[in-house]
């Protein structure tokens, strides 16, 4: 009878974390990879963004590529994009990562596949935009999962030329939030554990919850071990890492830092190191003017030296 009943009970938790979970993200329980005969944009209408025939300036002389966040698009960057483009850059985003919902194919939702594969497609979306506009390198931006994906793509796909840093497609990385070394999302990633600890497939529940590219941001996973390892930076590349100290998504938040390279080319810094008072949040980094003050100042060093900081 106690087998019995330990069984029942963990079936019917089971079927209750399986329900909780499906209305985790927006209702989004499971979502498939692009069907056949889905045909969705990667480059989106965005004010500010990809005009390919934004030629260079001297100022400027390198595009800056913007990449989002999980389970966000290039909307993310309605703000910065407008902003750097009134600086003088040349700016493009993508969508990346997209998948179907499981129950209507025709929703897509990005930032949510393989990271690995989004690193691939990240790849062809610069190569797009160096072939466009002439130009040999670009900058880029990446929030939350972003960064992740913007290294992977540096280490695996062409970003970055390890044999000779001089070809590197890459020349300066800013990240806000970034999953780095990984994430418990809040206290989520207990959730896993809990149920391997029950008997309950903890790792095979975990992409309900937080859909592939979420799972793959978790702490200790393969993904992030593969990125991290033989040290987190790439030669050759300037490095900029933004954090928040109210950061609740990327946690903790600390994680995000880079933890290999010299002062010189790796900079963590928090939000609350140039304004102690900014509450900014996960979704802040992308929208205040302390966290996009930073990112323009990481981007054009006589940005800082010609504009006050907006505390």
């Amino acid at each position: 009878m106690p087998n019995n009943l330990s069984r029942n009970f963990r079936a019917t938790l089971l079927v209750a974390i399986v329900w909780a979970l499906s209305f985790v993200g927006n209702g989004i329980a499971v979502a498939e990879p692009l069907p056949p005969g889905v045909s969705v944009s990667t480059t989106p209408q965005l004010v500010g963004a990809n005009d390919f025939g934004c030629v260079p300036s001297a100022a400027h002389p390198r595009p800056v590529v913007l990449v989002h966040g999980t389970k966000m698009d290039a909307s993310a960057w309605e703000t910065l994009a407008p902003q750097l483009q009134s600086e003088g850059y040349c700016v493009f985003a993508l969508n990346y990562g997209g998948v179907s919902l499981l129950l209507d194919p025709s929703q897509i939702v990005w930032g949510s596949g393989d990271i690995v594969a989004s690193g691939r497609q990240l790849a062809t979306f610069v190569d797009e935009v160096l072939q466009s506009t002439g130009a040999a390198q670009v900058d880029m931006v990446g929030h939350s999962q972003g960064g992740v994906t913007a290294r992977q793509y540096m280490k695996f796909d062409g970003g970055t030329d390890l044999q000779d840093p001089s070809r590197n497609k890459v020349h300066t990385l800013v990240t806000l939030g970034a999953t780095n070394h990984g994430t418990t999302f809040g206290g989520l990633q207990q959730l896993s554990t809990l149920l391997t600890s029950l008997g309950l497939p903890g790792d095979a529940l975990a992409p309900l919850a937080y859909n592939m590219a979420g799972a793959q941001q978790l702490v200790g996973s393969s993904t992030l071990v593969s990125l991290n390892d033989g040290g987190d930076v790439q030669p050759g590349v300037d490095y900029t890492v933004i954090a928040t100290r109210n950061d609740a998504v990327s946690t903790p938040a600390e994680n995000t830092f880079l933890r290999s390279g010299d002062a010189l080319s790796v900079r963590n810094i928090w939000v609350q190191d140039l304004c102690p008072a900014a509450t900014t949040s996960h979704i802040g980094l992308v929208t205040d003017p302390v966290p996009l003050y930073m990112v323009k100042s990481a981007l054009d060093v006589n940005y800082a030296a010609n504009s006050a900081p907006p505390c």
